[in-house]
């Protein structure tokens, strides 16, 4: 059993983690957790209730997430990227009672909660914003022991969906003592044998269900947390040096970004101290792995996971080496692949992946998705393409059929579709991943226009900003083209495919 706390009684003044020039002990962040969560429970906010919780990488968000996670509630990280229609869409989804932010968030929030029917109140993290009130003093009358029971919370986080909703992946809540590590967290110790004596580089924003998982982990087992505001490949590097970091987890595109930085640059950089360099989210290049390895030797492992965690796979170099392109073999949950039917298939041949165990979930208020995820056997999947070797090892053939993933992020197509779809001169659309040197994929869209209509430049742009100013600006077409027809079957089903080998071969 392992938390916070322990750590604070032990060793009170050494850093949970360090963000610029600004170091937070274990002590402060004990202290500031216990705050928070008491003045939540003042607000009449308890066990098996949301959070939501829309925070940059900054002093204050690690304290906001340990409130939650030490007051038995669901907390829900949103993205910053997202527009004020889409943050109330959460809100208003997940049931959220209350709403921790910062003040550069301001106007996006306060679009937010006018929009809502039901709006919530709203607290800065760091002072007041017009739609919200500074937490700051509110928290500092609080007392620094607990006010009230505490227990286990889990975190509520949301992941697009085909249907183009975000859909919220509500793990198990069992109310259990402070101390017992539940979800993904003892599978990420155990794989990296996270301890005190671990530094780990967290580079990616924290709403993202790795970074905050495995930093909260690193932190309830002792271990110190360096975050990075933003991602600067240089700086990721110097922060390596400077602090002896032993972990770090990052996505293809940062690995990509740091392979392009000079060699004298690369090769000045003392990484020795680094045990695991970590990589999921994303595919990565068979020859950006290689060449990772070879800079830093045989320590990048990749997992294979999603924010429902029904599988886990990993691969360590000298496997990834020797199976180029496989995400490795199953930690969590066993899988099958299976085809449309549900038989299972053979080694060497794509099908959808189910895993038999995993972790237990739920999609918040759609039961018809959860039910969508089952099968008689009660296996589950979340909709990824892939096969298993004769060894076992899994390789995806797609991150399910339609994602496309930005740089590590997450995006569905129909989203941007459906927008595209909304515009008057517009009669067709497909939106798909074309693939993209930095970021692994890029965002395109092929448009139909309506008889009459002619193509130009300029209406490109014009479709473009359209979606822009309705969706964050990842979910959005970098390029749109036009086409007389769009290549769907009989039944009307888009072929993206189709269009991903068109642009990929061009």
């Amino acid at each position: 059993m392992s938390f916070i706390d322990d750590h604070a009684a032990r060793t009170p003044e050494k850093a949970a983690y360090i963000l610029g020039d600004q170091v937070v002990t274990y002590r402060e962040l004990t202290d500031a957790s216990i705050q928070i969560a008491n003045f939540i429970r003042a607000q009449d906010v308890g066990p098996g209730d949301v959070v939501a919780l829309l925070l940059p990488n900054a002093v204050g968000i690690l304290e906001a997430a340990w409130a939650c996670q030490r007051s038995g509630l669901r907390y829900t990280a949103i993205s910053d990227r997202l527009t004020a229609a889409e943050i109330e869409y959460i809100l208003r989804d997940s049931g959220a009672k209350l709403l921790i932010t910062a003040q550069r968030y301001d106007a996006v929030v306060t679009a937010a909660l006018a929009a809502s029917s039901s709006p919530i109140p709203a607290y800065g993290i760091d002072g007041a914003g017009e739609g919200f009130a500074d937490l700051r003093p509110l928290i500092a009358e609080q007392p620094t022991t607990p006010t009230g029971p505490e227990s286990e919370g889990v975190d509520l986080l949301y992941s697009s969906g085909t249907t183009g909703r975000p859909k919220g992946v509500a793990a198990r809540l069992d109310n259990l003592p402070l101390g017992t590590a539940s979800g993904t967290g003892p599978f990420l110790q155990a794989t990296w044998d996270f301890n005190e004596e671990s530094i780990y580089l967290s580079p990616a924003p924290l709403y993202h269900a790795a970074p905050m998982r495995t930093s909260m982990t690193v932190q309830r087992f002792g271990g110190t947390v360096v975050v990075m505001a933003k991602f600067d490949a240089a700086e990721a590097l110097r922060l390596i040096e400077k602090h002896q970091v032993t972990h770090t987890q990052m996505v293809p595109t940062m690995f990509v970004r740091m392979l392009n930085l000079p060699a004298e640059e690369r090769d000045r950089a003392d990484v020795s101290s680094l045990k695991a360099v970590i990589h999921a989210a994303a595919p990565c290049p068979p020859a950006v792995k290689r060449a990772m390895i070879e800079w830093m030797g045989p320590i990048v492992d990749e997992f294979y996971s999603s924010t429902e965690a029904i599988l886990m796979t990993l691969i360590r170099s000298e496997e990834a080496l020797r199976k180029p392109g496989s995400v490795g073999r199953a930690i969590l949950g066993t899988p099958h692949i299976l085809d449309e039917s549900g038989n299972e298939l053979p080694a060497g041949v794509p099908g959808i992946i189910w895993s038999e165990g995993g972790l237990d979930f739920e999609y918040l208020n759609s039961p018809e998705k959860t039910a969508g995820t089952r099968n008689e056997q009660g296996w589950r999947t979340v909709g990824d393409i892939g096969y298993l070797d004769d060894e076992g090892y899994l390789f995806l053939s797609d991150r399910r059929e339609d994602l496309i993933l930005v740089g590590g992020v997450n995006v569905y197509p129909q989203e941007a579709e459906n927008l595209l779809l909304e515009h008057p001169l517009v009669l067709d659309a497909g939106v798909f991943g074309a693939s993209h040197p930095e970021y692994g994929q890029e965002v395109r869209a092929v448009v139909q226009l309506k008889p009459g209509i002619e193509p130009s430049e300029a209406l490109a742009e014009e479709l473009i900003a359209f979606t822009r100013e309705r969706l964050a600006k990842v979910k959005c077409p970098r390029v749109l083209e036009f086409s007389e027809t769009l290549p769907r079957t009989p039944t009307g089903k888009l072929l993206r495919r189709e269009l991903r080998r068109v642009a990929d071969e061009a």
